[in-house]
This record gives structure tokens, sequence and C-alpha cells, in this order.
């Protein structure tokens, strides 16, 4: 699968369901959910349990029987939320891929977020173990033939069930503290996984949660989940139930070899591990604290997304009590702590415009003068000022004789000050874009600056701005045409608005 394939499927889930409701923008979120559900039914499943290799059959069967709608519907809620766990770790770590997020900052991320994939399965299969029927049985005997195969082991595993006398308690007790110690491992590496982020999603909005749970629910009670017989190591299971998405190692070792499915299972956890290390490319300079005008304001650092902000006592106690740095090794240069800093108004009566924070590739200043020349270049009575962003729909083609486009690193970057100032610079409106919600190649920029152009967020677009000069587009690369259609709104509004005719449209966030 490609980029622009991903894109084309998320794009049609958007028209379904709303980018911020889509789910395929929220999969790490979706993914934390199943393992909270999991742990949540697991707790009511293990303290019904009878541990033991006489009890465990029948404990399981009775849970299902003598009260099929608390615990058989907790039993198979408790199975579809572990398969709803795969599903979306794979598509989590698909997407991820796809958009490159293995690279530079992303690589502490990515790195710790691959052995979590070998706890899922281990904890997964473990479980299936712990039921002592006949699929169990098969999974058992199974991973101890696949263990075999490795030429690590004094002897073999696979003796240990060669009769129902060889499975002890002792042994049923690793089963459980396979399946219960394993998950406590996954907790902590997924709490590791997210230590760099900031404001991590570890939940879904509520519409999107409450989807997932409730057809996680609906699974449940439609097609409850059931045992085998039970385990008889005097027989070879036949006709089983199998799950594929929990168990595929095993027939994947059937089908060809121990030794093959190893070097499959091996190679590809080496690939996942070894991406980002492949091919980096050249790093964009990191984001650069000028002492004289940073006041230890905190916005910065409230708003960076990867955590690459901390703040000092300042060197300068008549300028403020703190003061940001940046942790080269931590940032993105998306450039969102330029637009959240105060000192990034354009509107500051200094010939160079120097910030408390800035980019040094794409510095504030730089825009301002950019912007200026631009507007003075247009000949037009109502020319129009856009700002977009690298990574969403490119807005170098809308420039025209009555457009001036320019392109930040990330929309987050914009100041909201600069709206203002383009409008009292000359332009009869403004036209700011980036990606779709949810879509951010920065995570938050496209939220930053939503929440600053509605007044939620500092620094905020000032409440006298006429809204009916501004426009909002979200789009992301190919989306050529929402842009156009945003800039003709926005220049029929102006159109109006300067003509008198008819009553002013209101500003739309598309």
């Amino acid at each position: 699968m490609s980029l622009a394939l991903w894109r084309r499927v998320e794009h049609g889930f958007d028209a379904v369901f709303g980018a911020p409701l889509n789910p395929l923008r929220h999969l790490g979120a979706l993914g934390f959910l199943s393992f909270w559900l999991l742990a949540a039914s697991g707790i009511y499943l293990y303290a019904v349990l009878d541990t033991s290799v006489a009890g465990a059959y029948r404990s399981i069967v009775d849970l299902s029987q003598q009260q099929p709608w608390l615990g058989g519907l907790l039993r198979s809620l408790h199975r579809y939320a572990a398969d709803a766990f795969v599903i979306l770790m794979a598509l989590h770590l698909l997407r991820e891929w796809l958009h490159g997020h293995y690279r530079g900052v992303r690589r502490f991320s990515w790195l710790t977020g691959v052995p979590p994939v070998a706890l899922v399965f281990a904890s997964a299969i473990g479980g299936i173990w712990l039921h002592w029927d006949r699929l169990a049985q098969y999974s058992a005997v199974a991973t101890a033939e696949w263990f075999d195969a490795l030429p690590l082991l004094a002897a073999p595993l696979a003796r240990n069930f060669l009769s129902d006398g060889a499975v002890s308690d002792r042994l049923f007790s690793l089963f459980v503290f396979v399946h219960l110690g394993v998950p406590l491992l996954l907790l902590f590496a997924l709490w590791f996984h997210i230590q760099r982020l900031t404001r991590a999603a570890v939940w879904p909005p509520r519409p999107v949660g409450l989807g997932l749970f409730g057809t996680l629910l609906l699974l449940a009670i439609v097609a409850p989940v059931s045992s085998h017989a039970p385990a008889d190591l005097a027989t070879v299971p036949q006709a089983l139930r199998l799950d594929w998405l929990l168990l595929f190692i095993h027939p994947l070792a059937e089908a060809a070899s121990p030794a093959v499915a190893w070097a499959l299972v091996g190679g590809a956890f080496l690939t996942l591990f070894a991406l980002p290390f492949l091919r980096q490319p050249a790093r964009a300079p990191v984001a650069v604290v000028d002492p004289a005008n940073c006041n230890g304001c905190r916005r910065c650092f409230a708003d960076c997304p990867f955590a690459a902000i901390t703040m000092v006592p300042h060197p300068n106690q008549k300028i403020g009590k703190q003061m940001a740095v940046v942790d080269a090794d931590l940032c993105a240069s998306c450039g969102i702590c330029a637009g959240a800093c105060p000192s990034s108004t354009p509107f500051r009566s200094v010939v160079e415009l120097v910030t408390g924070i800035d980019m040094p590739s794409a510095p504030i200043g730089a825009l301002r003068q950019r912007m200026q020349r631009g507007l003075a270049a247009l000949q037009a009575a109502r020319p129009i000022v856009v700002f977009g962003c690298d990574h969403g729909a490119a807005v170098a083609p809308l420039a025209a004789p009555d457009v001036a486009a320019f392109s930040l690193v990330c929309t987050g970057q914009l100041p909201p000050s600069f709206v203002e100032y383009a409008l009292r610079d000359g332009a009869a409106g403004v036209l700011v874009s980036g990606c779709r919600p949810g879509g951010c190649e920065f995570r938050l920029g496209t939220r930053w600056t939503e929440e600053r152009l509605l007044g939620l967020r500092e620094p905020h677009l000032r409440a006298e701005v006429p809204r009916e000069r501004l426009e909002v587009a979200w789009a992301d690369p190919g989306e050529d045409l929402t842009l156009q259609r945003a800039l003709e709104r926005l220049r029929e509004r102006v159109r109006c608005a300067h003509d008198g005719v008819g009553p002013k449209p209101k500003a739309s966030h598309a």
C-alpha cells in the first residue's frame, strides 16, 4: 500500500465520520482503549478462573453457562477486544510506516513501539492456553515444537505435553504467569512508548470509543465465544475454530517449517528495528531561543508536540523568571513554538523582527518581510493572502495577480496576529490552510492553529478582526480543489463586502 492510497481510504472515512471522528485518525488511542477493555474484563475473568489443570476448563465453561449475561459476555468481549487490539496495532504500525514516522525525533517512539508487538501475541497465546480445551492443547503443543526448533534449549519443551499426567498444576501456573505477567510488561512498554509525546492520546473521542465498544459488545452478543472439547493429549485435535489473528504463527510453522517461521518472524522484527537507521534525510535546524526576547511565558513549552522544550531559570531576571531551552535531540523543527511565542507578533516596531523562539531556517521576521513584499507586488483591488503548510495541500498553485501565497513548515508556526497584520497591510482577506484534523504531520499544528484563530488558545486572534475576511480550509496533499474552492468563497465574500452587495457571508472553517 502507498501513502496516496492510504490517504484516499482515510478521506473516504472522513466523508462518513468526519475528520475529527475518523477512527483511522485515532488508531493509537483506540488501541489503548482495547487494552483497557482487556484489563477490565480480564480482572473479573481471573477472579472466577480455577487455575488448576483439572478445574480450568470447567470453570470457563460454567462461566458461559451459568452467567451468560455477565461472565459469558465478558469472556466474549475479552476475546474480541484482543482481536481488535491486534488489528488496531497493525493498522497503526502501517500508518506510521507509510508516513515515514520512524525517522528523526520519532525514532524513539518507533523503536519503543516494536517490542509491544511481541508482548501482545505472547499474552494472547498464553490466554488461549488457560482454556485448556482442544484449541489450547493445539496451541501449547505447537508453541513448544516451535521453540524446540531453536538450538538453545537443553531439553525439548514438547515433552511436557506427551500425556495428560505431564501437564501439572505447576506448568499451568506458568500459563497463568504468561497471560498475566506479560500484560504488565506491555503496560510499561506502552507507557514508555509515549514518553516523548505531549498530550499523547490514550483515550479516543467519546463517540469513536463508544463506537468501538458497541461493536465489540454486539459481536459478543451475536457470536459468543465458546470452548472446544476438553484437552486430551492422547488424541490429536481436529476441526478447530482457529483464531487466525492471534494464532497465525501455528499454521505458518506447519505450512513451511518451524525454522522458516522463526526466520520470517525474526526478519520482520529486525526490519522494524532497522528502519529508523536506514536512509536518514538531512535534518532541519532545530528551534533557537533568544534570551533577550524570551520572557518565560511557557506557551512554547505547553504547545510543543514532542516535549522538546523545558523551562530553566532566566539568566536575566529583569526579563523573566524562566527561559525556554530546546533539546535538539527531541525537536522536530516544526515551528509550532514560534507560533505560540507572544514576541512573534509582526506589529512590533523593529526593523528586524527577532522572537523569543524561532526557526533559523524559516524565521518569523523573514515571513513578515515576504508578506510585505508580496502584498506590495499585487496590483489587484482586493488582494488575498494565503498561509499554508509544507505538509498539507500545496498553496503555491494558488498564486495569482490577486493572491500572495506563503507556505510554512507547519501551519502551527503561524502567529494569529499575522492574519490581522495582513488585513491592516492591505489584504482584503486571508486564507489559512493546513493538514486535515488528525492528520497533522507534527500532531498538534492543525489543532493549535484552529484554537488560536477561534480565540480558545493563546496567542489568539483578536475579536476585533472581521471574521468574514478570514477563511480556514484543512486539506491534505493532493486536495488542491478544496483549497481552490475555499479561495473562491473568500473572493466572493470580500467582493460582496467591498461592493456592498447583499449580506456579508460568515467565515467558514472547512
